[in-house]
């Protein structure tokens, strides 16, 4: 009942949805994700990412109405309401701004002396190529039941799918907007995956067969390099090519079914990050010092990470653990149930911008795994979460 509770309690109130269509990553700008740090960002923005982020916990509360309305934002902003064709961006402003030009407040001390204090981000014209997958991913889990696509919304995602099949070979800033060199980051390339996959199985509703059948083929191309260049000798999928850094956004690999959750690259993955990516028990985007993030100073355990971990270890069985650590999340909920985008773990100190709306729905696919899971009884790994393609 108490999981129950939190997930009733994370009730979308925590995502801010706009009359635009738009979904607020977080209310806030500037509030430090290292005390006294400079990792200080702002996010009163709409993130593609964050939006499809947040639209799987309202799929799984069985809201549609935000991603309808999402969907419509993205087709107002792509320029296919007006007969136009603009590439997807990295995030927009709540009204569809594109351009979101970074400054520093020089002037201003800052949230606990934490500078800079910026508005604008300069994110929004980076390169990120999970952005298509996530996309796609969205539309497609929110327009199966009903086998068929809007209108108007077809020739983006089409846009889309042919976008990650331009640009999938090459680097990118990645899901966490490193500002160091662009990488061959394998959480990108999965998504791209990902993009061509849901894009496949849209185009088979749309009655396109032919797009359908050559996208099946490029994904699977997709997935043979990845699992070539992207997994290290422990069978464990690395952040980037090249490289046996430990990625946290690898837990996408079985929440988005690139591999099935009884695969051993997935458990071994899983585990990794559950054992050595954590502090505390809490989850690491990545290791600082492992990364070029192009920045300084360390930075708190990543609250959506350690849902995504809840959910993983789920999939491969581990419930008990899963049960276990989504009990001391909740344990760490602000007094009004609220989270922000980091914890740091020694301390329970609330780090970053408050609150953050994916953090509150990916709790609640947390909890609903963790409840069905114990509800079926099923440790075999074949559980299926609200969020599962078909």
């Amino acid at each position: 009942m108490a999981l129950l509770s939190a997930a009733q309690r994370a009730d979308p109130e925590g995502a801010d949805v706009l009359p635009t269509g738009a979904l607020l990553a977080a209310s806030t700008t500037s509030l430090p994700e290292t005390p006294q740090g400079e990792r200080n960002w702002d996010y009163r923005y709409a993130w593609v990412r964050d939006s499809t982020f947040a639209l799987w916990g309202l799929y799984t509360l069985g809201l549609d109405r935000e991603a309808d309305d999402f969907f419509a934002f993205i087709a107002d902003v792509s320029g296919a309401n007006n007969g136009e064709r603009h590439p997807l961006q990295v995030m927009y402003g709540v009204g569809g701004e594109r351009s979101l030009e970074e400054a520093e407040l020089n002037h201003l001390s800052g949230y606990d002396n934490a500078r800079p204090v910026r508005i604008g981000n300069g994110a929004y014209s980076q390169m990120q190529h999970d952005i298509w997958g996530t996309m796609l991913d969205s539309v497609y889990l929110h327009t199966k039941s009903r086998e068929q696509i809007p209108e108007s919304l077809w020739p983006v995602l089409k846009n889309q799918v042919e976008e990650a099949i331009k640009h999938w070979k090459e680097p990118d800033r990645g899901i966490w907007e490193v500002r160091g060199e662009p990488q061959h980051f394998t959480s990108s390339k999965i998504m791209c995956w990902v993009a061509l996959d849901r894009g496949s199985k849209l185009a088979e509703l749309e009655g396109e067969r032919s797009y359908a059948q050559q996208w099946r083929v490029i994904a699977e191309e997709i997935k043979a390099d990845i699992l070539a260049r992207g997994v290290d000798s422990r069978g464990v999928l690395t952040q980037r090519y090249g490289d046996d850094a430990l990625d946290a956004s690898l837990l996408l690999a079985v929440l988005t079914r690139f591999l099935p959750p009884d695969d051993p690259r997935i458990r071994a993955t899983v585990l990794a990050i559950a054992d050595e990516l954590t502090e505390d028990g809490l989850v690491l985007r990545y290791r600082v010092e492992e990364t070029d993030d192009g920045l300084s100073g360390e930075e708190g355990a990543f609250t959506i990470c350690s849902f995504w971990l809840v959910s993983a270890l789920v999939e491969i069985g581990e419930i008990h653990r899963a049960r276990h650590l989504c009990e001391r999340l909740l344990s760490f909920a602000s007094p009004l149930h609220l989270y922000a985008e980091e914890i740091e773990p020694r301390t329970g100190r609330h780090l970053g911008n408050f609150p953050q709306a994916f953090t509150h729905l990916a709790l609640i696919n947390a909890v609903v795994h963790v409840i069905r899971a114990e509800e079926e009884a099923d440790a075999s790994g074949t559980f299926q979460p609200a969020n599962a393609p078909m």
